[in-house]
This record gives C-alpha cells, structure tokens and sequence, in this order.
C-alpha cells in the first residue's frame, strides 16, 4: 500500500492512512493514480488519503457523473487539481465550471461543493496542514 508506514512499537506512526504517533517514518515518495483508484475502489470509498505528513495531506476524491457532493467546510486551506471530468464548483458566492487541468483553492472553513456533475470527476486534493479528522 502506498503511503506511510511505521512500526508501533517504534513510535513512528503510519497505518491504514493515519498517524498514531509522530515522528514518522516515509516510505513512499512515488503514487500512480491507477494504484491509488484501485486502493479507493477496493475500500468503497468516494475519498482516499494517501498521504499524510504535519504539514499536508493528500488524497483522490471521486464523485459519479450526476451525484451529490457531501462535504462540508474544512479547518484546512484545500487545493484541488482535477485529473478528469467536468462540473461546477460553488466556492462561497463565486461560481465556476471546472474540467480536466483545473486547479481550485479553498480558504479553510469556506462553504464550497462539486456539482452538476457531467462526467465522473476525479480530484487531487491536498490540504494544508494536514486535515483533522
């Protein structure tokens, strides 16, 4: 599984995609997405973090052509980068369509959600510093 990784009994802190205890320990610099799909389609998740260090985190969020964004607000500065798709986004009164090489910021605790969702939409998404459970 790509990610981090740690020894418990060590102290360093990477399991299942959260840490337990810092420092940590890096084992993987490299991802490929079709990897990272198949991790996220295995576990019948629409997001799935794949990396995790205190000032960052990363993660493929993937939503259905037609279905409904759930989430709401973070603690977190947020940036998106969509890998495939099309939809709108609503990032607090400003509203856009986004595709396939658009990069999106959201501020921390700004209301903002994918939709109208024309083609499945796959995203990137790295938030800053890592995001609270």
């Amino acid at each position: 599984m790509g990610g981090l990784t740690g020894d418990r009994d060590h102290k360093s802190c990477w399991y299942a995609g959260r840490p337990t205890d810092w420092p940590f320990i890096l084992t993987n610099h490299f991802f490929h997405l079709d990897d990272l799909a198949r991790q996220r389609t295995a576990k019948g998740k629409r997001y799935l973090e794949f990396l995790r260090v205190p000032a960052m985190s990363a993660g493929v969020y993937v939503l259905p052509k037609g279905g409904r964004d759930p989430q709401k607000p973070h603690r977190e500065d947020e940036m998106y980068y969509v890998v495939r798709g099309r939809a709108r986004m609503k990032i607090g009164s400003e509203d856009a369509d986004v595709r396939t090489g658009s990069v999106i910021f959201v501020e921390a605790e700004v209301e903002h959600r994918f939709y109208d969702i024309e083609e499945e939409l796959e995203v990137l998404v790295f938030f800053a510093p890592a995001e609270q459970e």
